[in-house]
């Protein structure tokens, strides 16, 4: 049985955790003792009814407030697939929580009042669905019963967040009116918008084509470790532990390795579960080569015909997530796979006005901010473009005073 990993993200109050918890009730995917808490919260609808949003509501502070704080995890499955739902947060203030949501999901669930159409954080969100490269949007115009459940007004809000795909260059998108409150359109079509001819969501998320392994990426590596132990049982016994990000390796490949460009070919594929002929994305090897090279924790393994860039002066899309302000005199750490190495902001080439997505200048980067940026790094990184192949594209910022994350990185070019 299949994944899909798919995220909800929107505006505060736009209702993504009451739809997460609402299909979770009517999945039947409670445990009994959940179910029996949330009936005795003292958090209801104003109807009187219990207010499932308190089922991604894990901290205190998200409880008293009701709002989501965190990105909240949650897992359910039905007959036809396994489910992974990432609830982020839509107030302003975290969303660089939703940058961690998003980074991992398939699919993408846009949430839009019905009440109140597409706003700023509708375009945050899904500028940032877009920077993500997730490749399946689906867009639900909640609260419907709040307007009546109009045509009129979802019809709107449709062509209103079609233009922003336009622009933004999202190519899949799905609309499904719903309401997350009453249960309209979550796991059954609602006959209550009979001029909604599609399906539910539920029946969207268990049909829409999962993201198979891309067998035509390049094969990719990062070495976690480099395996010694130097023992009498194993006195020459040296291997490369790693995931494959991307691609496939063979025994008998030619590889490359990055950043020195010493190539040799693969011996033997060492997993777990024994030998393998083959490892493919998101295995995680010991690999063996035939030759002896100087190779370190932070290293990329690629396969040697079709290697990624190596560079130190990189081109990136930044997306900045601390309070103080980026700081381009600064020294900061980079975290690209298993390499870190210290960096520098060498430029703000831009930053993006997320409400008119206009490209402007700018001398500083704040909390939430976006744009692109030129990067300087003490060490070359072998990466590859973001657009091309996002497994080996991404990147963080850490402040090398707190050892904080303070930055997500798309790298786009060497420069």
């Amino acid at each position: 049985m299949d994944i899909l990993k798919f995220l909800t993200a929107g505006s505060v109050d736009d209702g993504k955790s009451t739809l997460i918890g609402r299909m979770l009730y009517d999945t039947e995917s409670i445990l009994q003792d959940q179910l029996e808490a949330i009936q005795n919260s003292n958090r209801k609808n104003d109807d009187g009814t219990i207010d499932l949003a308190i089922l991604t509501d894990g901290l205190k502070a998200e409880r008293e407030q009701g709002i989501t704080i965190d990105v909240a995890y949650k897992y359910f499955q039905t007959d036809k697939r396994k489910f992974i739902i990432a609830d982020t947060p839509g107030h302003i203030q975290y969303t660089r929580n939703m940058v961690t949501g998003a980074s991992n999901a398939d699919l993408a669930i846009i949430l839009i009042d019905a009440r109140k159409g597409v706003i700023e954080q509708t375009i945050r969100h899904s500028y940032l669905v877009s920077l993500l490269a997730i490749e399946h949007v689906v867009v639900c115009v909640n609260k419907m019963d709040m307007v009546d459940y109009s045509e009129e007004v979802f019809d709107k809000i449709h062509a209103d967040y079609h233009s922003l795909a336009v622009k933004l260059n999202i190519h899949e998108v799905t609309f499904i009116p719903v309401s997350a409150l009453r249960g309209d359109n979550i796991v059954t079509v609602s006959e209550k918008m009979p001029w909604y001819k599609e399906k539910s969501l539920l029946d969207h998320l268990e049909t829409v084509p999962v993201r198979e392994m891309d067998c035509l990426l390049p094969a990719r590596m990062a070495v976690q470790w480099v395996v010694r132990p130097q023992t009498d049982e194993l006195h020459d016994y040296r291997g490369y532990a790693g995931r494959v990000s991307s691609g496939a390796f063979k025994v008998g490949d030619s590889i490359k390795v990055l950043p020195s460009g010493m190539r040799s070919k693969i011996k033997r594929l060492e997993t777990f579960e024994g030998d393998h002929a083959i490892a493919e994305e998101g295995k995680s090897i010991t690999l063996h080569l035939e030759d002896e090279i100087d190779i370190s924790r932070g290293d990329t393994i690629s396969e040697a015909d079709r290697a990624p860039i190596v560079s130190n002066l990189i081109e990136a899309d930044i997306c900045w997530m601390d309070t103080r302000e980026l700081d381009t005199s600064a020294t900061y750490f980079i975290q690209h796979n298993s390499k870190v190495t210290k960096c520098k902001i060498q430029e703000i080439l831009y930053k993006v006005n997320i409400n008119t997505l206009e490209k402007v200048n700018a001398d500083f980067f704040g909390l939430n901010d976006i744009g692109r940026v030129e990067i300087k790094t003490a060490d070359e990184l072998a990466f590859d473009p973001y657009d091309v192949n996002k497994r080996n594209g991404g990147a963080i910022i850490i402040d090398s005073r707190t050892n904080v994350t303070v930055g997500a990185l798309m790298l786009r070019a060497a420069l």
